[in-house]
């Protein structure tokens, strides 16, 4: 059964490279990394340039904006550790392809649908998968409905996957926390306040 490693942060905070750091001694030489981003401008071109240049030229490196689940079968016959970077730019890219007609109601179906399909082909494999994805929400509410809905996207996708995950790590300022070694049940918080 395949298990699913969360790393979670703010912009600057790391994470990728945490990522890659941790997917090296994991799987050394042989990990697939699982790119989601596209080169839309300038900027994004030299972004995605740095990310690559900053992984090992052996690892595998597999683009694709949507549907990963239909590609971890592929990979799970190739190698054992797969490093999707990101979650963040997954969720974008369906946001971005509902287009405005689209209800948001059936762009949450759609997400849902994609995040629970790449879970459940995760479970059914012997990879061990990392996944970097932005933490969304600490900040001020977004000005723009689609910021909104982008953010409530993604809050419910990193509570979803975190919940399935073997492991969490958020990355703060280059530093590593470890969530699942501090974090608690409700069962848990309520006796403290109680004892209290």
């Amino acid at each position: 059964m395949g298990q699913l490693i969360m790393i979670l942060g703010g912009v600057r905070s790391g994470k990728s490279s945490f990522a890659e750091a941790l997917a090296k001694q994991l799987g050394d030489e042989d990990v697939v990394y699982l790119a989601t981003a596209e080169s839309c401008d300038e900027e994004m071109s030299d972004r995605i340039a740095r990310h690559q240049s900053s992984r090992p030229s052996s690892w595998t490196t597999i683009e694709s904006r949507r549907e990963l689940a239909r590609l971890i079968p592929e990979i799970a016959s190739e190698s054992e550790v797969i490093l999707l970077d990101c979650l963040t730019i997954w969720i974008s890219n369906i946001l971005l392809d509902a287009g405005d007609a689209t209800p948001f109601v059936e762009i949450e179906r759609q997400m849902r649908q994609e995040i629970s399909e790449f879970i459940d082909e995760i479970k059914r494999s012997n990879l061990t998968c990392l996944v970097v994805a932005g933490e969304v929400g600490m900040g001020v509410v977004p000005e723009s409905l689609l910021g909104r809905q982008f953010r409530d996207l993604h809050g419910w996708a990193n509570q979803t996957l975190v919940d399935v995950a073997t492991q969490t790590y958020w990355r703060v300022a280059g530093r590593t926390v470890n969530l699942k070694s501090i974090s608690q049940s409700l069962d848990e918080c309520v006796q403290e306040c109680q004892s209290s």
